[in-house]
């Protein structure tokens, strides 16, 4: 195999190494293809993406997050433990939530989106548990986490609000920004309190420009006003794809920040 892939994709993955410009830009490719598929099979099945679907997903979410961390933890060994790393975890999460969706929607018929939830908050439940058998070692971490990603938002929120942008008027809009907030705030804690280092290329280049983590806060509200402005207006004929393209973003901030807030509760 060439060198070059083993420099910018196998290597990262082995390694935990973090992300560099060649496999973002394909990640985020093969996301965007992802998206596609997915909606493409939604209308087969005439599965509805709307709200109520998008947060009955976040507990997938939240099974992968703290699946993330089982690697972090070494509680599984390689090769299984590559399965565990970006960008394996993705596909292997979506496979499950899949799986378990249309699974429900066969036995469950009108009310699938309820069990459906249920089966992803039980797998996050056998997660935390694994993990916690690890020995937890600081409650007051994650709980300065929120505590700072809450601020950050209501704060974020009143700014936003004063430019009377409508976008967040809508609920979505508002998770998103809370979980990106929540993602920053874990960044900022483990970066400039703990001395952990970002993975991806553009956050590091800010950081080591601006000597902290705290930029991150308004990175995001630069990325999101305008990205989520734009999906409410491109989209606004297509709320199936609005709505994927939403729960692709809650799921980019959301993840990270779960990841991160759960690391630092084990120590690891």
């Amino acid at each position: 195999m060439h060198p070059w892939i083993y420099k910018y994709y196998i290597d990262p993955i082995i390694y935990d190494s973090g992300y560099n410009p060649v496999n973002t830009i394909t990640w985020a490719l093969i996301l965007g293809g992802m998206l596609l598929l997915i909606l493409r099979l939604f209308r087969k099945l005439d599965i509805k993406l709307d709200e109520q679907f998008v947060i009955s997903t976040t507990p997938y979410i939240l099974a992968g997050s703290s699946l993330r961390v089982v690697e972090d933890a070494n509680i599984v060994a390689a090769p299984l433990k590559y399965l565990l790393i970006t960008p394996f975890i993705y596909f292997l999460v979506a496979v499950v939530a899949l799986a378990c969706l249309v699974f429900c929607r066969w036995a469950m018929k009108e009310r699938y989106l309820n069990g459906y939830s249920l089966i992803g908050l039980l797998w996050t439940g056998i997660n935390l548990l694994v993990l916690a058998s690890k020995g937890i070692e600081s409650l007051w971490t994650p709980a300065a986490i929120f505590s700072i990603g809450s601020a950050a938002t209501l704060v974020a929120w009143a700014v936003v609000s004063r430019f009377k942008l409508r976008f967040l008027l809508d609920r979505l809009n508002l998770l998103i920004l809370y979980a990106h907030m929540l993602d920053a705030s874990s960044t900022y804690v483990g970066v400039d309190w703990f001395g952990y280092h970002e993975k991806h290329v553009l956050p590091q280049f800010l950081i080591d420009l601006t000597g902290t983590a705290l930029v991150m806060f308004p990175l995001k509200l630069l990325i999101l006003v305008p990205v989520l402005t734009l999906i409410d207006d491109a989209l606004r004929d297509d709320p199936s794809l609005k709505n994927l393209t939403k729960l692709a973003l809650l799921t980019l901030g959301l993840a990270p920040a779960l990841r991160n807030s759960i690391r630092l509760s084990l120590g690891i």
